[in-house]
């Protein structure tokens, strides 16, 4: 079975977050969602989540794609905390999965994951990372690494995270449940 870590630190964006958990866990895949420190862990609009288990606890783990949810301070905490960063080298390093929204992509740019790659992130988080190249779209994928902009495309990138692990079969499956249909009348 694919496994997704999902850290979170305090001041995560919930909707992403949520959406992230939900989403892959409808395609049948496990998803372990991990608290820096204690749990449950508080979001940016008050809400708490129950983690499953602290970061410490999985840390040599395998899993097939570590997806960071975004939202500030949760994204500058993710940022300032040195085994989130080292997860996310050795996961690239070792040919897997990984994901950031928001403002989180900054942490797969001080990660080094970005370089030369495609991008997209909440405008002005990677307005000073170098060497990549910053695309407005509501999510991009560039080989293993996947990105997305923000509260409004966490619905799109979760379904792209379900397409990458499981193929685009599922997410078609997935989506169709949601019932997300054409215009309004």
């Amino acid at each position: 079975m694919k496994r997704v870590l999902v850290p979170l630190a305090e001041g995560f964006e919930e909707l992403e977050a949520v959406t992230i958990i939900d989403i892959v866990r409808r395609a049948g895949i496990e998803v372990v969602v991990a608290a820096l420190s204690e749990s449950p862990v508080t979001g940016s609009h008050g809400i708490m989540l129950a983690a499953d288990a602290t970061l410490d606890a999985v840390s040599g783990q395998r899993f097939d794609l570590i997806a960071l949810p975004g939202g500030m301070p949760g994204a500058a905490n993710l940022l300032g905390d040195s085994r989130v960063g080292g997860m996310i080298r050795r996961q690239h390093e070792d040919g897997g999965h990984v994901a950031a929204i928001c403002a989180a992509p900054m942490v797969l740019a001080a990660a080094g994951v970005l370089e030369g790659r495609r991008a997209t992130c909440f405008p002005g988080f990677l307005d000073r990372a170098v060497d990549l190249t910053l695309v407005d779209a509501p999510v991009v994928v560039d080989d293993r690494v996947i990105t997305s902009r923000g509260p409004g495309t966490a619905l799109d990138f979760a379904l792209e995270l379900v397409a990458q692990l499981a193929g685009p079969g599922e997410r078609q499956k997935i989506e169709a449940q949601l019932q997300r249909g054409g215009a309004r009348q």
